[in-house]
């Protein structure tokens, strides 16, 4: 399954660049634009971090979504 996230909404939300992101959370500018992009998973203390930065749930910046095949919900 696919993570999908709004780092980036959120980030333009505070203006905060990739670059501030990455010191705020102890990572470099390239992880959390691979984590925008979606090349990157980030750890769950590296969401619980990110999360803490905005002062939301970790669930309204990451989720997890299924398609129709892996839910079982395919037509054979």
């Amino acid at each position: 399954m696919p993570l999908y996230n709004r780092l980036k909404e959120y980030r333009a939300k505070i203006s905060v660049n990739q670059h501030e992101m990455g010191k705020l959370v102890g990572v470099s500018r390239q992880t959390i634009s691979q984590i925008e992009r979606g090349d990157y998973s980030p750890s769950v203390s590296l969401a619980l971090k990110i999360a803490k930065v905005f002062e939301v749930p970790v669930e309204e910046i990451f989720q997890y979504k299924e398609d129709a095949y892996e839910s079982g919900k395919h037509e054979d």
